[in-house]
């Protein structure tokens, strides 16, 4: 039964995984090399992809799930580099939101979607929260993350429903990738035959970098916000 639920909620990641996969005499160091980054690059990973600056690979915290699933990976420390992960990337991104209140969010949430996010979360809050924290691409879950900041939903109901979320997210795919191994596998040692050299470098470059932007910019936003909020400095007075 969970598989079954599994499968019908994840598998446009699996889908987007097979793809990337596909359309990728390599020696198996290259598959050390890729696992080396492991739990350290998914938790890196997952804080971005929780927050509201966006990666260039919708999805890719499951992705890496799946495939480190299929690996035999400790599935405890797998899917607990993820949801640690993921929850930093909600709780930086409500602390953000939270502190830069409303005029923030306009800024960040599309008009077209923004009276609706607001009014769910205004009668529907932890629905808000946990629905698109749980469902793949394209639900869109950084909005809703920064509504709840800006429109100061409390934060161990924030924090509960997100991690919780989260946690059944990255249970199921690597339910997933447990599953499924033998197929992932089967697909991942064809395009590590292939094409494993040029689009592992590419892959983890791109990866590594929006990872280290968008940390730079979650910073950045934290430190603008910061100073917008704080009291302007009294002038001496000139006699």
């Amino acid at each position: 039964m969970l598989v079954a639920a599994a499968t019908s909620l994840l598998s446009p990641t699996l889908a987007a995984a097979e793809t990337l996969l596909s359309a990728s005499g390599h020696q198996n160091h290259l598959i050390h090399l890729f696992l080396s980054l492991g739990l350290v690059g998914l938790f890196l990973v997952s804080i971005v992809d929780s927050s509201f600056v966006p990666l260039p690979i919708p999805g890719v915290t499951d992705i890496m799930v799946v495939l480190y699933a299929a690996q035999h990976e400790n599935l405890v420390l797998l899917i607990g580099s993820a949801t640690v992960g993921s929850a930093i990337g909600g709780y930086v991104s409500y602390v953000i939101a939270h502190k830069g209140g409303v005029e923030f969010l306009e800024r960040h949430v599309p008009k077209r979607i923004f009276r609706r996010v607001t009014y769910w979360m205004e009668h529907h809050a932890i629905i808000s929260i946990a629905l698109p924290a749980i469902l793949p691409p394209p639900v869109p879950l950084s909005p809703f993350v920064l509504a709840a900041g800006a429109l100061k939903m409390r934060l161990r109901t924030f924090m509960s429903a997100f991690t919780i979320s989260r946690l059944l997210r990255h249970c199921i795919a690597a339910a997933l990738g447990v599953v499924y191994g033998r197929q992932v596998l089967r697909v991942w040692k064809i395009f590590i035959d292939r094409y494993g050299a040029p689009v592992l470098i590419g892959f983890w470059t791109i990866t590594l970098a929006a990872v280290g932007f968008a940390l730079w910019r979650l910073w950045k936003t934290s430190k603008a916000v910061n100073a917008a909020g704080r009291p302007p400095v009294p002038q001496p007075s000139v006699s």
